[in-house]
């Protein structure tokens, strides 16, 4: 409601009057406002929310044509870094679309349709905190209070990695009879004069082989945890452990080997090399019996992963 100098109220009621006429047209406009800018946020929400869908049907069909016609690596890490993008920005416009939805009573948030939440392990660690119960009522400050039940929330929560260095002290002893000169052996190490304990290695390798993870990130994450392991170090580290593993590797390849029928793969990637990327090829056999599974690089001598199958897993614990 605009007034012109003319119109202006020239007593105190009618003036009170105006302001009040306008105040309302006035909220009535921000109220529109927000319930505009609310649809708006939640629509966006909802197409986001459906791109993210139709990101994973299509990473699902990907991997049905996957098993049907074979592996077709490149579309499928496509599929996988946009489905990751997708559901970043799903995430962010449906809290966008919330905080707008909190402004009007006129709009419903939207809420995405998350995948069911697995049951977490048994196993896992778990902290109970109990918060201190209420002594007197808040109603009438009564002191009889009597337990219904309880609520439990449970939040998943992570404990960064800890280092601790060992230190074995081999006290030496003389004899005084016969002066000779007595010491305890030394302290076993998983690799010859190594200073990596078995745990650690066997992170390591884990982290390469089975998570994929190269040695020169390996060796960052270190750092930015205090720890200064450089690359030729954990490269060292990876060869013997590697060729310690490799009776097991030798004991698996016969079994494979062996069968009356066998299962190949040949795959191409690409790996770094002096001042370019080549052309890397694994070979995968898998034999029909129980279904063990060996792989072997032509860059590598070592093997790349050794193992059996979820079947051969059941088999053996049937």
């Amino acid at each position: 409601m605009n007034l012109k100098s003319d119109d202006l109220p020239s007593d105190l009621a009618r003036a009170q009057a105006a302001l009040l006429v306008e105040r309302e047209a006035r909220q009535r406009v921000e109220a529109e406002r927000d319930a505009a800018v609310a649809e708006a946020a939640s629509a966006q929400a909802k197409l986001s929310d459906t791109e993210a869908l139709i990101a994973h049907l299509q990473l699902r069909i990907e991997k049905l044509k996957r098993e049907l016609h074979g592996s077709r690596s490149e579309p499928t890490a496509r599929l996988i870094e946009q489905l990751k993008d997708l559901v970043m920005s799903a995430t962010e416009d449906e809290l966008a679309a919330r905080a707008a939805a909190a402004k009007t009573q006129t709009v419903r948030a939207f809420t995405r349709k998350r995948p069911v939440r697995k049951a977490w392990p048994d196993d896992i660690e778990r902290e109970r905190v109990v918060i201190d119960p209420p002594t007197t009522c808040a109603c009438c400050g009564g002191a009889r209070l009597s337990k219904l039940g309880e609520d439990v929330t449970r939040t998943l929560e992570a404990i960064p990695r800890r280092y601790k260095l060992i230190e074995t002290v081999r006290e030496k002893f003389t004899c005084r009879d016969c002066e000779a000169i007595m010491q305890p052996p030394a302290p076993f190490h998983a690799t010859p004069r190594g200073f990596i304990g078995p745990s650690l290695l066997a992170m390591i390798l884990v982290d390469k082989f089975n998570q994929h993870q190269p040695l020169n990130r390996q060796s960052t994450r270190f750092r930015c945890e205090g720890i200064d392991l450089s690359t030729q170090t954990l490269a060292d580290q990876v060869g013997h452990g590697t060729f310690a593993v490799m009776p097991f590797f030798d004991l698996i390849e016969s079994h494979v080997f062996a069968a009356e029928r066998l299962h190949g793969d040949d795959t191409t990637i690409r790996i770094l090399a002096k001042g370019k990327c080549t052309t890397g090829r694994i070979w995968t056999y898998v034999r029909d019996y129980a279904h063990p599974v060996i792989m072997r690089s032509s860059q590598e001598q070592e093997p790349i992963s050794m193992g059996f199958s979820d079947d051969f897993r059941l088999a053996n614990c049937a």
